[in-house]
């Protein structure tokens, strides 16, 4: 990894949601809601902290503009957290928490996509409220309950 790479990356250990005992990045409690709650709601208050709101604007705009650092930034920090949080998914599905034939990618970028999204363009308060309601909606779908 080159000297730029690293200037990048080293200084956002909160990008690894890893847990220290190597755990997943969601727990599995068994309540899928309540899971699927938490680490979007720590990611709304990493992203709120000044700390390092704009070192996180910094490396979201250097990716967009720089495609091998684009491609380092997947295999090192979002490759293996995506594939975390689809572990946990798909221990839902063998619970029969979830639809077998759930599309796990866009699963995962439902409420992290979203809440990127918000954080980047600043559209609207980024509060644990919002991270709620994102999983609240993928969770009950679209459709009315009549």
């Amino acid at each position: 990894m080159a000297l730029r790479e690293a200037v990048l990356f080293d200084p956002f250990p909160m990008l690894s949601e890893q847990r220290d005992d190597g755990g997943s990045a969601l727990p599995n409690t068994g309540d899928l809601e309540a899971d699927l709650k938490t680490v979007p709601r720590v990611t709304v208050e990493k992203l709120n902290d000044p700390r390092y709101d704009e070192p996180m604007r910094a490396l979201n705009a250097e990716i967009t503009h720089d495609p091998p650092l684009a491609a380092l930034y997947a295999e090192r920090l979002d490759g293996p957290m995506r594939e975390l949080k689809k572990q946990r998914l798909r221990g839902a599905q063998r619970a029969g928490q979830v639809a077998e034939d759930l599309g796990l990618d866009v699963a995962v970028d439902m409420p992290w996509g979203h809440l990127l999204n918000r954080w980047l363009q600043r559209s609207g308060a980024l509060t644990s409220d919002y991270a709620d309601s994102i999983v609240e909606t993928a969770l009950n779908g679209l459709r009315s309950s009549r």
